[in-house]
């Protein structure tokens, strides 16, 4: 099972500067699904840019602030049955959360097209901090064989110094698969 989060931390604030740089390849009006997304800094960041959303947490009390930004799902995916069976999505966020039986099923909930951004802690941060359990933390180079089957657009695994962490961090697409569209150009910034 998966270390209980701290909502007050996870969830608050700003969206992650990851999030924020890659969200502009989440095609205009796409729904997003949010999972483990505690306060959701991350679902009020695509609310704000007209997303429709879909937010998943075991944490009643954080989802109880998010009414009204979408469809907002109290359910144990670790312990329970995935609640969006069938379901295909624009985009699947996930930060600082990791459930490895979870990612098959993360990745068959992108639509053609649809955008994985993920970032959490990787090993070496037991040596600054928590989590520290082999467990919660990313080896290397696994995001990169998770979405092996999926277009890498981007990938990081390093340090960050404030606060100090250890992160591995991906964006990936499931590319429609148009072969007459030409080469798919995924912009590495925002557009002005």
């Amino acid at each position: 099972m998966a270390p209980p989060l701290l909502h007050n931390t996870h969830g608050s604030g700003q969206a992650s500067e990851w999030v924020q740089r890659w969200s502009h390849l989440v095609q205009p009006g796409g729904r997003v699904l949010d999972v483990a997304c505690g306060a959701g800094r991350h679902a009020r960041w695509f609310a704000a840019r007209g997303h429709p959303l879909t937010l998943v947490d075991r944490n009643a009390e954080a989802l109880s602030a998010l009414t009204g930004l979408g469809e907002v799902v109290c359910a144990d995916i670790e312990g329970g049955p995935w609640p969006f069976a069938g379901r295909v999505f624009d985009a699947v966020v996930v930060t600082h959360y990791l459930w490895r039986p979870l990612m098959p099923t993360l990745l068959a909930s992108l639509a053609p097209g649809g955008v994985l951004i993920y970032e959490t802690f990787a090993q070496g941060n037991e040596t600054v901090g928590k989590p520290a359990r082999p467990d919660f933390l990313l080896q290397n180079g696994e995001l990169l064989r998770h979405c092996a089957p999926l277009r890498v657009v981007a990938y990081e695994d390093g340090f960050l110094p404030e606060p100090a962490r250890f992160m591995q961090r991906i964006v990936a697409i499931r590319e429609a698969g148009q072969p007459d569209a030409g080469l798919p150009r995924y912009a590495l910034s925002a557009l002005p």
